[in-house]
């Protein structure tokens, strides 16, 4: 259920005679299409935030309504992006994304996931809207179940269609990372190629490597073990 709009004071832009409803705007998004979806978006939000952990300048989230229209709630032809990432902002938590209030910023990057009930809305009214009244440079879409993936970038106030590279990758110039598709989900990888991990796949990373040092210390000991068997010296005398 959609909560109640705050009662802060409208804002008036004099100099166009606007006058903006109030700023402390909460979400109001539909219920996602499936787990498949949710499940997405989250990873999409953990991976950037975790990547990006050291940094200020920048909000990240899914799911979430951007208000950029006095009239924007007298219509249901926009709902917000399923993935967003505004760059040289503040980082701190929202209710939405109140375009207004924040400086006139727009997204940089939008990645939208389809279904049956969005993608035309997603391909079509959407992405004009992504490319001529936010223009937001850099637009995705990923469909989880078909995984049909395709991105787009801002030339001369138009997208153009990215190419992918040979492992089926995309590029994105706002976030200095591709998108590819890894078992099925949508990940980020490094300008060289690295999978960009979860917190605690990077854990697991290392242990693993741990695991493997230690193996290979060991196998190096049972070497030098058998060496100075073969030379008549036993290597338990020598501990």
């Amino acid at each position: 259920m959609s909560q109640p709009l705050a009662t802060t004071a409208v804002v008036k832009d004099d100099t166009q005679g606007i006058i903006f409803p109030p700023g402390d705007l909460y979400s109001d998004e539909p219920p996602l299409e499936s787990d498949l979806h949710r499940e997405q978006i989250e990873l999409l939000v953990r991976l950037i935030k975790w990547h990006w952990r050291e940094r200020q300048d920048f909000y990240a989230t899914g799911n979430l309504t951007v208000c950029f229209s006095p009239n924007q709630k007298k219509s249901e032809d926009f709902r917000g992006p399923d993935f967003l990432v505004v760059l040289d902002t503040e980082k701190k938590d929202r209710k939405s994304w109140v375009v207004w209030q924040e400086d006139g910023k727009y997204p940089n990057i939008i990645i939208e996931l389809l279904s049956d009930s969005t993608a035309s809305v997603d391909r079509g009214l959407k992405k004009q809207i992504y490319q001529n009244t936010f223009r937001t440079p850099d637009y995705f879409w990923f469909d989880p179940v078909s995984l049909e993936f395709k991105g787009f970038h801002i030339v001369d106030g138009q997208y153009h269609e990215l190419i992918a590279t040979p492992e089926g990758w995309l590029w994105s110039q706002q976030l200095g990372l591709y998108l590819g598709v890894v078992e099925r989900k949508l990940r980020f990888f490094t300008p060289d190629g690295q999978l960009v991990l979860l917190p605690e796949e990077e854990a697991n990373q290392q242990l693993q490597q741990t695991n493997q040092q230690l193996e290979q210390e060991r196998q190096k000991a049972e070497r030098l073990a058998e060496r100075l068997r073969s030379v008549g010296i036993d290597p338990d005398e020598l501990v």
